[in-house]
């Protein structure tokens, strides 16, 4: 019996120290969200706007030789940026982005990939690390940009995608990330990168005019690297984002849980230390008649 209790001293304790990790682990992330969620919603208006523009100059110069990012071409080739994080503790945030990466793929691309012509660029370690383990065709030139994370590391990373994409080893690029709504939600997607997407043209709608100046050439040359750029920064950050509010989810989550074991083993210790009460009292109250009779 007293074994039994000791048994249970210790697993009480153990607990306590989990617990103690996990609500420190969730007050960081707590810190490190605030941060992220400023700086996303203060870039993605901007970003989206970048987008929506370079979007309708791309459906409106149709055939011009300088917008060869925006040209279709027959995709024997293609690049997929897999944002992730570097540490796990976040529930099912990384396994999300990796199963979504895949399937994209798998369906989207499957006849690429079967000829092995399907390349996984990883940012963070963690997607690096599966892919890696996995024996897919992956790169870890970029996994460790959230080391030090600066529109500069991100620009290079996007750079080097759109050198490859013009001299052709790369005839589609995509991003799989999180886009962060709240701390406990957010929504996996994947997002062309390259050849720059053409915006729809609803039926009856008028044609958008631009008036170009500088020249549209010069226009074109200055903002696409800018504003692939940005596209690419926006996704990062709104996977920066998403880790943190997944983990501070997590580790919320485990606490409870945490609670939860210590009430139920507190409940089984204390029924247990009763138990061995009674039966000591029973032998005192026997030895005691035994002596007596």
């Amino acid at each position: 019996m007293a074994g039994q209790l000791k048994e249970v001293r210790n697993r009480i304790k153990s607990i306590q120290n989990t617990q103690q990790i996990t609500k420190a682990m969730k007050m960081v992330s707590a810190a490190k969200l605030r941060r992220a969620q400023d700086s996303i919603l203060q870039m993605r208006p901007y970003a989206q706007k970048l987008q929506e523009l370079l979007s309708n100059i791309v459906s409106n110069t149709e055939g011009d030789l300088s917008l060869n990012l925006g040209i279709q071409r027959p995709v024997g080739k293609v690049l997929i940026f897999v944002i992730t994080s570097d540490r796990g503790l976040a529930g099912a945030y990384n396994s999300n982005v990796i199963k979504l990466a895949k399937v994209t793929a798998r369906e989207k691309y499957a006849a690429q990939l079967e000829k092995g012509n399907v390349v996984f660029w990883s940012i963070g370690k963690k997607g690096y690390e599966h892919f890696a383990k996995n024996n897919f065709n992956v790169s870890d030139t970029y996994k460790d940009i959230f080391l030090q994370l600066s529109f500069e590391h991100v620009q290079a990373a996007a750079q080097a995608a759109v050198k490859a994409f013009e001299r052709g080893e790369f005839d589609a690029v995509e991003i799989v990330y999180s886009q962060f709504r709240n701390a406990a939600t957010q929504s996996f997607v994947v997002e062309q990168f390259l050849p720059i997407p053409k915006v729809e043209k609803k039926p009856g709608a008028a044609n958008v005019d631009f008036i170009f100046e500088p020249s549209k050439e010069e226009l074109i040359i200055e903002l696409m690297p800018k504003i692939l750029n940005t596209q690419l920064y926006k996704a990062v950050l709104d996977a920066w984002a998403s880790e943190h509010g997944a983990r501070m989810t997590a580790m919320d989550k485990a606490s409870d849980n945490a609670n939860e074991l210590l009430k139920s083993l507190r409940l089984s210790y204390n029924r247990a230390r009763q138990a061995a009460i009674t039966t000591e009292l029973t032998e005192i109250v026997s030895g005691a008649a035994a002596l007596q009779g």
